[in-house]
């Protein structure tokens, strides 16, 4: 009795020691030593990080974990063998971009944990220097079927009561405004009053914010949670605790709402991202969510070009003209169309643009409501609507693509899908070999609507597989996307450039059918949505406020902001938005012909989320740099040095800034251009309205 007894105690105190080794932390520090992350796992085996930058604590105990249908892989883990360390440096060449060349250089430590049920996962920490991003992964030998998981048990501990720049938890929307509180404030039941212009709104949780979310800390630091190579898995939104000041994660569910995901054993979860940096700048300089991306999958990326481009699409919104032919459903039947005469795709209208697009340095022209299936179709939840290879009668496609082409310039195809999803799907290849066929390398997707399959939303796991679907469906086709109301971007586009850009946040459009966008609503996007990636925002209206068509709607900007938001605002495809006419004539339609959307090097010259920012970009082989301020309701005075520039070079520079008493409200229009020649060393003075901005070009005097 007393040998077993001592027996037993023996592996006690065995099984005892283990417990204590798995409790000691493994700490992970970046390679310049500025970001730490330490693991452990609790007295109940529980995993739980915590993140230090510059050796203080900005993320406290967090938890780690999954709830599966299985059961709760939550607590009784232990480490099963050795956690595995690594370092990684390497400098690799976007095929578009913000600069030249990137970076990624980052120091890992993957943790491998086996649950007392017998359940494997194993948590990989990837820390840079100015952040750090984390998986799960759910090995192959761990798992005999399909891994159903109902919650993802992820927290993120914030160490205090930060000031965040957020919009709500919402399934099936990105579009709306920012809101500025504490986070002990963030409730979003306001937007369910306020934001009646989104139709797809799908708000389930009053304190679930969206991913991107930024904090200013009260040192001046500046964090951001979100997440990287989002990828057969919903999106995760957060839900707040007011009085812990945690963050939990929450993924958009599927049709049944009960399994947030279905995944099969090996698969890797997305990267959980957290961004940090001293000043506001340093979040927007960061490459960390393309860095854990995967590599291009193309080996050949020579038909991916970057591009401007007009469109027939400002006007339908303005309504000048509409994306139907017949104005009815009912009003096309088996004896043909009857057409208002209103509809803008139209053959002579498309060659009008396609001329001012040849005149002015502007590589493509969009073509909305070109072909069949507007008329009734927005909100009916159906599944046949748009015909992706039948153009309207009065809309010539071989006739317009021939006469672009004699323009040189390129047309860009346009899918609504009308949340119509399945009925995309089935018509994809069809539609893209028929886009090949008549020579259109690039197309506008649309997902306005509730999405069918009924039940699945525009951030579950199921869409979130057909972008990818749709991308490298495009691809084959060798064609390049604009997604707009998709799930937000995760940096995907490292892995698949011809995801050239996204809308997912509130674009210019909302100017012209709502309340619109405060002038500030472009001082905060730079530093939340798009760092995930390029945003498609539209800019570049000259008429901002429309009278000749709408009295109660208008654009919150001056003029001069419009132009600034060409580099502040990046994205590979930039509209140019306005009507051809409101152009005609204008000076300061120079800095659109001139300016570029592909870049060797990008400056961040001074920033603060939701007041002001102004950068410098080098354009992609070439010695112009261009410059965009822009600034929220308060008028500013920037003195900016122009260090960026190459020592030895005079550099003729034209501003285009706020006119004399221009006001984004009471008086938007006035633009005053100056031509100065300028060198390395040398300052420029801005003077920036309220709501208002400046764009500069640089280039060599000779």
């Amino acid at each position: 009795m007393k040998k077993r007894a001592f027996i037993w105690m023996v592996m006690y105190l065995l099984g005892l020691g283990t417990l204590v080794m798995a409790q000691s932390p493994i700490t992970v520090t970046s390679p310049g030593k500025l970001v730490r992350v330490s693991f452990s796992l609790s007295g109940e085996g529980a995993p739980m990080y915590r993140v230090f930058y510059r050796n203080q604590a900005v993320l406290g105990q967090s938890a780690l974990g999954f709830a599966l249908r299985d059961g709760l892989l939550k607590k009784d883990f232990s480490i099963v063998g050795s956690a595995i360390r690594s370092t990684f440096d390497e400098t690799w060449e976007p095929v578009w971009g913000e600069v030249k060349e990137i970076r990624n250089h980052y120091n890992e430590v993957a943790i491998p944990l086996k649950h007392r049920s017998g359940a494997l996962l194993k948590i990989v920490f990837r820390v840079y220097d100015n952040g750090l991003g984390f998986r799960y992964e759910f090995p192959k030998e761990g798992y005999e079927h399909d891994i159903a998981i109902t919650d993802e048990l992820t927290t993120f501990q914030l160490t205090g009561d930060h000031k965040a720049f957020w919009i709500p938890g919402d399934w099936d929307s990105n579009e709306h405004l920012y809101s500025t509180t504490r986070i002990s404030e963030i409730k979003n039941t306001w937007y369910r009053e306020t934001e009646t212009s989104i139709g797809t709104m799908n708000l389930h949780d009053r304190q679930s914010v969206q991913t991107p979310i930024t904090f200013r800390m009260a040192n001046g630091w500046h964090m951001a949670i979100h997440e990287a190579a989002l990828i057969d898995f919903p999106a995760m939104q957060l839900h707040v605790d007011h009085r812990t000041l945690k963050f939990s994660a929450m993924l958009v569910p599927s049709l049944d709402l009960v399994n947030k995901a279905v995944v099969k054993p090996g698969h890797q979860t997305p990267w959980r991202a957290i961004l940090l940096g001293d000043r506001a700048a340093d979040l927007l300089s960061s490459k960390l969510i393309l860095n854990l991306n995967e590599p291009c999958k193309y080996e050949d990326t020579s038909w991916i070009r970057p591009m401007k481009f007009a469109g027939v699409w400002w006007e339908m919104h303005l309504g000048k003209s509409t994306w139907d032919y017949a104005g009815t459903q009912d009003a096309g039947s088996a004896q043909g169309f009857k057409p208002t005469g209103r509809h803008g795709a139209t053959t002579e209208n498309t060659k009008r643009y396609i001329d001012f697009a040849a005149a002015n340095n502007i590589q493509g022209v969009l073509v909305e409501g070109w072909n069949m299936g507007w008329e009734n179709w927005y909100g009916q939840w159906k599944d046949e609507v748009f015909d992706f290879a039948k153009p309207y009668p009065d809309y010539d496609i071989k006739a317009v693509t021939d006469y672009a082409r004699s323009k040189g310039v390129e047309i860009v195809g346009h899918h609504e899908t009308s949340g119509a999803v399945t009925s995309y799907e089935r018509q994809m290849d069809r539609a893209f070999a028929y886009m090949k066929q008549h020579g259109i390398h690039a197309v506008k997707t649309g997902y306005v609507g509730k999405i069918i399959p009924k039940g699945e939303h525009h951030d579950g796991q199921w869409m979130v597989n057909h972008y990818i679907r749709a991308v490298e469906t495009a691809a084959g086709h060798k064609v390049m996307i604009d997604a707009h109301e998709p799930v937000r971007p995760t940096g995907l586009h490292r892995t698949y450039p011809n995801w050239m850009a996204s809308e997912a946040a509130r674009g210019n459009e909302f100017n012209a059918w709502s309340r619109g966008n405060p002038p500030e609503h472009e001082t905060i996007l730079p530093f939340t949505r798009l760092l995930g990636g390029p945003m498609d925002y539209t800019p570049g209206i000259f008429d901002v406020t429309f009278d000749q068509f709408k009295k109660e709607e208008r654009v919150h900007t001056t003029v001069a902001k419009q132009l600034a938001l060409y580099v502040t605002m990046y994205s590979p495809v930039q509209m140019v938005a306005d009507l051809p006419e409101h152009y005609e004539g204008h000076p300061a339609l120079e800095f659109i012909r001139e300016v570029a959307v592909d870049w060797d090097d990008t400056r961040i010259l001074n920033a603060e989320v939701g007041e002001y920012l102004t950068i410098a970009r080098k354009a992609k082989n070439s010695p112009y740099w261009f410059v965009g301020s822009i600034t929220d309701e308060v008028s500013r005075v920037f003195t900016l040095s122009l260090d960026f520039l190459e020592a030895g070079k005079t550099y003729q520079a034209t501003v285009y800034e706020d006119g004399q008493d221009a006001h984004w409200d009471k008086n938007p229009k006035p633009v005053n251009i100056r031509r100065l020649n300028v060198k390395k060393g040398h300052s420029l003075t801005l003077k920036l309205a309220a709501g208002g901005g400046a764009a500069i070009s640089l280039k060599p005097a000779n």
